[in-house]
């Protein structure tokens, strides 16, 4: 059964009203990165799990970053199940506590899942769990992770409903796993190359040499500070892209494998409260992250197959928005046919007309772990700092840190030395990007 729908404003309330009202067991979601996808299964998965013993059901993703975001929605859905969050690069010792507290609903990478049965903070057989999610099924399954897939399901004995995700069609990658078991197709709008017009405009950007970093800043300098992300294809281009982009005094932060956890979540989290507007990223933050209102991708690299393109414009015109996508070409490159470009007009690329305000972004040396909230940060940097509301961004806490976006004025405000939070000392610094790179077989 295959359900087919154009995606306009209301595609979340098509994709949800879809998905509760199939009868089917098992359901495969097909539709656009950005389109609400975790939203659309995780109401009815809350229905499908019930209020048995714990844990109920298993979401799998392919990185530590989809992880961390699905968390964060569910939270926001504010169901009253706990949630443990499984990643590499996570501290071990929370994971197993959170474990240990009888989580309704575990979100994990399946390297991760898999090291704790093999620790024994989880079982190797889990009968109480009644719903399986895969979200984006087709990374899941062809980035070498067949081996732990198939324990992960050997041990999901009792499973009454498979859910699978992906922004693009895959059934075919699902037989290694799950044989000849019937989905039902529910198939949005999937193809973000061949978006309406209103929606995304395409333009290609000639660069008169090889290196195309000239031309790249000189774009970026006409943006301002609107929120982009630039697409290249290797780390080591990222990290030269991004030390080019900093030296030419253009705010950017940096995105890639090799990175350690904290670092790309600071990344995204200062992409996200406009600390550092450009992100300079592999193909590995095409998808699965939590950002907002992207005005612009610069394909910097061109894109190896069209699935690549396809993701890469998907971090623009999001949730029915318009965006921007450039596409530079230098001498001698080949614009592949599944780019259709809009305009190859450089003057396409229009100045920001109303520059953001710059920012910078406070790190706090504690977290949720330590009863540290946003409200608690707030207050702090109003009353004892005197730091005006007005100046306080976005703030973002996490296990055992924060990070608060302030109006770059405010910087002689800040305090020194340990400081008393609550019934916590911490102490407050200027966060700044760094990359630490890590061995290229490391499991995400």
């Amino acid at each position: 059964m295959t359900i087919n729908n154009r995606l306009g404003i209301t595609q979340l309330n098509a994709m949800q009203r879809a998905m509760q009202q199939t009868t089917a067991r098992n359901i495969m979601l097909h539709a656009p990165t950005g389109s609400g996808k975790t939203v659309a299964f995780a109401l009815p998965m809350l229905q499908r799990m019930g209020h048995g013993a714990a844990p109920a059901a298993v979401i799998i993703v392919p990185s530590r970053e989809l992880a961390l975001q699905i968390t964060d929605v569910l939270r926001r859905l504010d169901s009253g199940r706990k949630l443990a969050t499984l990643y590499g690069g996570h501290s071990m010792d929370d994971e197993r506590a959170s474990l240990a507290g009888s989580p309704d609903i575990i979100i994990a990478t399946p390297g991760r899942f898999v090291d704790h049965i093999h620790r024994g903070s989880l079982p190797r057989r889990m009968p109480s769990v009644k719903v399986l999610v895969i979200d984006e099924y087709d990374k899941a399954l062809t980035l070498g992770f067949s081996r732990e897939m198939r324990l992960i399901t050997a041990a999901l004995t009792a499973v009454k409903s498979v859910i699978l995700t992906s922004a693009t069609a895959g059934e075919a990658m699902t037989a290694e796993i799950f044989g000849d078991m019937p989905f039902a197709v529910l198939s949005f709008d999937t193809d973000a190359a061949q978006a309406p017009a209103q929606q995304i405009a395409v333009n290609i950007v000639a660069s008169p040499e090889r290196d195309k970093l000239a031309t790249l800043t000189a774009m970026l300098r006409r943006i301002g500070r609107e929120r982009t992300i630039v697409f290249v294809s290797h780390r080591e281009s990222a990290e030269r892209v991004w030390q080019a982009l900093l030296s030419s005094g253009i705010d950017a932060t940096i995105y890639h494998g090799g990175m350690e956890q904290r670092e790309r979540e600071r990344a995204v989290i200062m992409l996200n409260n406009g600390t550092a507007p450009v992100l300079v990223a592999t193909d590995l933050a095409a998808r699965g992250l939590d950002i907002d209102n992207v005005a612009k991708v610069i394909h910097y690299h061109l894109p190896l197959s069209a699935d690549i393109y396809t993701h890469r414009n998907g971090r623009t015109a999001r949730q029915g928005a318009s965006g921007r996508v450039f596409v530079i070409v230098g001498p001698g490159e080949t614009t592949p046919e599944y780019i259709t470009a809009d305009t190859t007009d450089a003057d396409a690329i229009s100045a920001s007309p109303d520059p953001l305000p710059r920012r910078i972004t406070l790190y706090v040396n504690a977290g949720r772990r330590e009863k540290v909230s946003r409200g608690d940060i707030v207050g702090f940097l109003c009353k004892t700092a005197g730091i005006d509301a007005a100046d306080i961004g976005t703030i973002d806490v996490l296990d055992h840190a924060s990070y608060v976006a302030v109006a770059a004025a405010a910087i002689k405000l800040i305090p020194k030395g340990n400081q008393r939070l609550k019934t916590t000392s911490v102490r407050f610094a200027i966060a700044k990007t760094s990359v630490t790179t890590t061995p290229r077989t490391e499991k995400r």
